[in-house]
Protein backbone atom coordinates (compact mmCIF):
# COMPACT_ATOMS: atom_id res chain seq x y z
CA UNK A 1 0.00 0.00 0.00
CA UNK A 2 2.76 2.40 0.88
CA UNK A 3 4.44 1.77 -2.47
CA UNK A 4 1.26 2.73 -4.31
CA UNK A 5 1.02 5.97 -2.33
CA UNK A 6 4.63 7.08 -2.73
CA UNK A 7 5.16 6.26 -6.40
CA UNK A 8 3.04 9.19 -7.75
CA UNK A 9 4.96 11.61 -5.51
CA UNK A 10 8.28 10.40 -6.87
CA UNK A 11 7.17 10.83 -10.46
CA UNK A 12 5.34 14.12 -9.90
CA UNK A 13 8.39 16.08 -8.76
CA UNK A 14 10.41 15.65 -11.98
CA UNK A 15 7.32 16.51 -14.00
CA UNK A 16 6.76 19.63 -11.93
CA UNK A 17 10.39 20.68 -12.31
CA UNK A 18 10.15 20.03 -16.05
CA UNK A 19 7.06 22.23 -16.34
CA UNK A 20 8.69 25.05 -14.37
CA UNK A 21 11.78 24.87 -16.57
CA UNK A 22 9.84 24.81 -19.83
CA UNK A 23 9.68 28.60 -20.49
CA UNK A 24 13.47 28.82 -20.26
CA UNK A 25 13.82 25.78 -22.51
CA UNK A 26 11.58 27.46 -25.10
CA UNK A 27 13.60 30.67 -24.83
CA UNK A 28 16.83 28.73 -25.35
CA UNK A 29 15.36 27.01 -28.40
CA UNK A 30 14.12 30.36 -29.68
CA UNK A 31 17.57 31.90 -29.27
CA UNK A 32 19.10 29.08 -31.27
CA UNK A 33 16.53 29.42 -34.05
CA UNK A 34 16.77 33.23 -34.19
CA UNK A 35 20.56 32.98 -34.34
CA UNK A 36 20.46 30.38 -37.09
CA UNK A 37 17.63 31.69 -39.25
CA UNK A 38 17.09 35.35 -38.33
CA UNK A 39 13.82 36.78 -37.08
CA UNK A 40 11.81 36.69 -40.31
CA UNK A 41 12.62 33.08 -41.19
CA UNK A 42 12.17 31.65 -37.70
CA UNK A 43 8.96 29.65 -37.31
CA UNK A 44 7.44 28.70 -33.99
CA UNK A 45 7.03 25.12 -35.17
CA UNK A 46 10.81 24.94 -35.61
CA UNK A 47 11.29 26.38 -32.12
CA UNK A 48 8.90 23.75 -30.78
CA UNK A 49 10.73 20.95 -32.58
CA UNK A 50 14.06 22.11 -31.18
CA UNK A 51 12.59 22.27 -27.68
CA UNK A 52 11.02 18.83 -28.05
CA UNK A 53 7.44 20.03 -27.61
CA UNK A 54 4.39 20.63 -29.78
CA UNK A 55 3.80 24.11 -31.17
CA UNK A 56 0.71 24.65 -29.03
CA UNK A 57 2.80 24.42 -25.87
CA UNK A 58 4.65 27.60 -26.84
CA UNK A 59 1.39 29.57 -26.73
CA UNK A 60 0.93 28.68 -23.08
CA UNK A 61 3.89 30.94 -22.34
CA UNK A 62 4.35 33.24 -25.36
CA UNK A 63 1.50 34.52 -27.50
CA UNK A 64 3.62 35.35 -30.57
CA UNK A 65 7.07 35.18 -32.10
CA UNK A 66 7.60 38.80 -31.03
CA UNK A 67 6.97 38.05 -27.35
CA UNK A 68 9.35 35.09 -27.55
CA UNK A 69 11.99 37.35 -29.09
CA UNK A 70 11.42 39.88 -26.29
CA UNK A 71 11.89 37.12 -23.71
CA UNK A 72 15.10 36.06 -25.45
CA UNK A 73 16.39 39.63 -25.35
CA UNK A 74 15.40 40.04 -21.71
CA UNK A 75 17.10 36.82 -20.68
CA UNK A 76 20.35 37.94 -22.30
CA UNK A 77 20.32 41.63 -21.45
CA UNK A 78 18.12 42.07 -18.39
CA UNK A 79 20.34 40.58 -15.67
CA UNK A 80 23.30 42.76 -16.64
CA UNK A 81 21.35 46.03 -16.49
CA UNK A 82 18.74 45.55 -13.77
CA UNK A 83 21.11 46.57 -10.97
CA UNK A 84 22.76 49.52 -12.75
CA UNK A 85 20.42 52.34 -11.60
CA UNK A 86 20.99 51.37 -7.97
CA UNK A 87 24.74 51.03 -8.54
CA UNK A 88 24.86 54.52 -10.07
CA UNK A 89 22.86 56.02 -7.20
CA UNK A 90 25.08 54.47 -4.50
CA UNK A 91 28.48 54.70 -6.21
CA UNK A 92 31.16 56.50 -4.16
CA UNK A 93 34.04 56.38 -6.63
CA UNK A 94 34.98 58.78 -9.39
CA UNK A 95 32.63 59.50 -12.25
CA UNK A 96 35.03 58.21 -14.86
CA UNK A 97 35.35 54.93 -12.97
CA UNK A 98 31.56 54.76 -13.05
CA UNK A 99 31.59 55.39 -16.81
CA UNK A 100 34.21 52.66 -17.13
CA UNK A 101 31.94 50.30 -15.20
CA UNK A 102 28.93 51.04 -17.42
CA UNK A 103 30.81 50.77 -20.72
CA UNK A 104 32.54 47.58 -19.58
CA UNK A 105 29.18 46.08 -18.60
CA UNK A 106 27.85 47.04 -22.03
CA UNK A 107 30.66 45.19 -23.80
CA UNK A 108 30.37 42.16 -21.51
CA UNK A 109 26.66 41.93 -22.29
CA UNK A 110 26.58 42.72 -26.00
CA UNK A 111 29.41 40.37 -26.89
CA UNK A 112 27.88 37.33 -25.23
CA UNK A 113 27.51 35.19 -28.39
CA UNK A 114 23.73 34.83 -28.16
CA UNK A 115 23.18 38.53 -27.43
CA UNK A 116 25.56 39.59 -30.20
CA UNK A 117 23.62 37.44 -32.65
CA UNK A 118 20.36 39.09 -31.54
CA UNK A 119 21.96 42.51 -32.08
CA UNK A 120 22.93 41.44 -35.59
CA UNK A 121 19.31 40.49 -36.23
CA UNK A 122 18.23 43.99 -35.16
CA UNK A 123 20.79 45.55 -37.50
CA UNK A 124 19.85 43.41 -40.48
CA UNK A 125 16.08 43.10 -39.97
CA UNK A 126 15.03 45.94 -37.67
CA UNK A 127 13.94 48.16 -40.56
CA UNK A 128 11.45 45.48 -41.65
CA UNK A 129 10.18 44.78 -38.15
CA UNK A 130 9.87 48.10 -36.28
CA UNK A 131 8.31 46.42 -33.24
CA UNK A 132 11.39 44.23 -32.82
CA UNK A 133 13.72 47.23 -33.12
CA UNK A 134 11.58 49.06 -30.57
CA UNK A 135 11.99 46.16 -28.14
CA UNK A 136 15.77 46.33 -28.45
CA UNK A 137 15.71 50.08 -27.95
CA UNK A 138 13.47 49.84 -24.89
CA UNK A 139 15.36 47.00 -23.22
CA UNK A 140 18.90 48.18 -23.90
CA UNK A 141 19.59 51.35 -25.85
CA UNK A 142 17.16 53.67 -24.10
CA UNK A 143 18.05 52.42 -20.62
CA UNK A 144 21.78 52.59 -21.29
CA UNK A 145 21.55 56.12 -22.65
CA UNK A 146 19.48 57.37 -19.70
CA UNK A 147 21.89 55.83 -17.19
CA UNK A 148 24.88 57.32 -19.00
CA UNK A 149 23.22 60.75 -19.05
CA UNK A 150 22.76 60.60 -15.27
CA UNK A 151 26.39 59.63 -14.83
CA UNK A 152 27.55 62.58 -16.93
CA UNK A 153 25.33 64.98 -14.97
CA UNK A 154 26.89 63.59 -11.79
CA UNK A 155 30.39 64.20 -13.13
CA UNK A 156 29.61 67.77 -14.16
CA UNK A 157 28.02 68.54 -10.79
CA UNK A 158 31.06 67.17 -8.94
CA UNK A 159 33.51 69.03 -11.17
CA UNK A 160 35.05 65.77 -12.39
CA UNK A 161 34.07 66.27 -16.02
CA UNK A 162 34.41 69.40 -18.10
CA UNK A 163 31.42 70.69 -20.09
CA UNK A 164 31.63 69.83 -23.78
CA UNK A 165 29.35 69.01 -26.72
CA UNK A 166 30.32 65.37 -26.25
CA UNK A 167 29.18 65.28 -22.63
CA UNK A 168 25.73 66.44 -23.78
CA UNK A 169 25.42 63.66 -26.36
CA UNK A 170 25.47 60.22 -24.69
CA UNK A 171 24.77 58.51 -28.02
CA UNK A 172 28.28 59.47 -29.11
CA UNK A 173 29.75 58.02 -25.93
CA UNK A 174 28.35 54.56 -26.68
CA UNK A 175 28.89 54.88 -30.43
CA UNK A 176 32.08 52.77 -30.58
CA UNK A 177 30.40 49.65 -29.19
CA UNK A 178 27.60 49.99 -31.74
CA UNK A 179 30.22 50.42 -34.45
CA UNK A 180 32.01 47.26 -33.23
CA UNK A 181 28.82 45.21 -33.51
CA UNK A 182 28.06 46.57 -36.98
CA UNK A 183 31.66 45.92 -38.05
CA UNK A 184 31.54 42.31 -36.86
CA UNK A 185 28.16 41.82 -38.50
CA UNK A 186 29.64 42.77 -41.88
CA UNK A 187 33.32 41.85 -41.63
CA UNK A 188 33.42 39.08 -39.03
CA UNK A 189 34.91 36.54 -41.44
CA UNK A 190 37.45 38.97 -42.86
CA UNK A 191 38.70 41.16 -40.03
CA UNK A 192 36.77 40.73 -36.76
CA UNK A 193 37.08 43.20 -33.90
CA UNK A 194 38.34 41.72 -30.64
CA UNK A 195 36.02 43.18 -27.97
CA UNK A 196 38.51 43.40 -25.08
CA UNK A 197 41.09 45.42 -27.02
CA UNK A 198 38.38 47.58 -28.54
CA UNK A 199 36.96 48.26 -25.07
CA UNK A 200 40.32 49.54 -23.81
CA UNK A 201 40.64 51.84 -26.82
CA UNK A 202 37.05 53.02 -26.29
CA UNK A 203 37.70 53.88 -22.63
CA UNK A 204 40.94 55.68 -23.49
CA UNK A 205 39.11 57.73 -26.10
CA UNK A 206 36.37 58.65 -23.63
CA UNK A 207 38.82 59.72 -20.94
CA UNK A 208 40.52 62.12 -23.33
CA UNK A 209 37.35 63.36 -25.02
CA UNK A 210 35.45 64.05 -21.80
CA UNK A 211 38.25 66.17 -20.42
CA UNK A 212 38.63 64.24 -17.19
CA UNK A 213 39.26 66.85 -14.50
CA UNK A 214 41.72 65.60 -11.89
Amino acid sequence: MSMVETTPEKTAKPRRRRKEARPQEIIAAGLAEFAERGFAATRLEDVAARAGIVKGTIYRYFDSKETLFEAALSSGIGPAFEALPEIVADYDGSTFDLIRLLISRLYETLFIPEVELLARIIISEGHRFPAVAELYYRLLVGKGRDILRRIIERGLARGELLPSPLSATPEVLIGPVVMAIVWNTIFDRLDPIEPRRFLEAHLDLLEKALGRNG
